[in-house]
């Protein structure tokens, strides 16, 4: 039976909500009363077995900051384009994707995940090769929104986003050298926003298969934003001009 580990309070509680399967929960001896009040009542929905052991055998178990709770899960389901389409049809909006073109980081992946989740984008679509997958880093970081946002694996990002403009989505890609303000985006339209690698930017294959670029106007001395910042920023832009004021 394959299995994979998350670690971290928050992760766990959202994976055991999803409904994802947890197989087993470990939880520290050493853990607020609170937290394993909390654990204890979300694991009971789905019978999972809680086992409680000393901190230092978690320490040994995993690397990381556990914050003394680490799960054996079910691995994430990879969704498809078709899902992605599904959930903005079950939101009655115009679809809204985020493409990471060769993502290394897995914090920066977590970071992306849980503002997407916040923002409203309908998925998120990453290669299969030279790019960070779906790890127990990524889940962490994310804190929780990996159980919320789909993510599709795809073998060839141009050819995925020649598929997306078929279906009438609109493929924005970020650059410094563009000529067209981030500010300028419009957010009422269906949209694919692409985030390059976080050394090398966007590949020039996947800048020329996007309809246009933008850039993010800066005023310091640094040359780029973090990735998971810049991604963020775009996000929020279409966020903004989708909803009213409190919306």
């Amino acid at each position: 039976m394959e299995k994979e580990c998350i670690i971290g309070m928050n992760p766990v509680i959202e994976a055991m909500r999803s409904g994802r399967k947890v197989y087993e929960l470990l939880v520290s001896e050493q853990l607020k009363k609170q937290s394993i009040t909390t654990l204890q009542k979300e694991g009971k929905k789905q019978q999972v077995p809680i086992t409680f052991v000393p901190r230092h055998v978690l320490d040994k178990r995993v690397k990381g900051k556990h914050q003394g709770v680490v799960a054996y899960v079910k691995p994430y389901d990879y969704a498809s384009l078709d899902d992605l389409f599904a959930v903005a049809e079950e939101r009655d909006e115009q679809p809204f994707f985020v493409v990471l073109d060769e993502l290394e980081d897995p914090h920066n992946l977590g970071s992306i995940l849980r503002t997407a989740d916040a923002s409203g984008v309908h998925g998120i679509i990453i290669p299969k090769h030279r790019a960070v997958g779906l790890t127990a880093t990524v889940a962490k970081t994310s804190v929780g929104a990996i159980e919320y946002v789909p993510v599709v694996q795809v073998t060839n990002i141009a050819n995925t986003l020649r598929e997306l403009k078929d279906r009438n989505v609109w493929v924005v890609g970020t650059t410094a050298d563009a000529t067209d303000d981030y500010r300028t985006l419009d957010g009422e339209t269906s949209i694919a926003l692409v985030i390059g690698n976080e050394g090398t930017g966007v590949s020039r294959l996947v800048q020329e298969t996007c309809d246009w670029n933008v850039y993010l106007p800066m005023k310091g001395s640094v040359s780029s934003l973090n990735a998971s910042v810049a991604c963020s920023l775009l996000m929020y832009e279409i966020y903004r001009k989708r909803f009213p004021l409190g919306g």
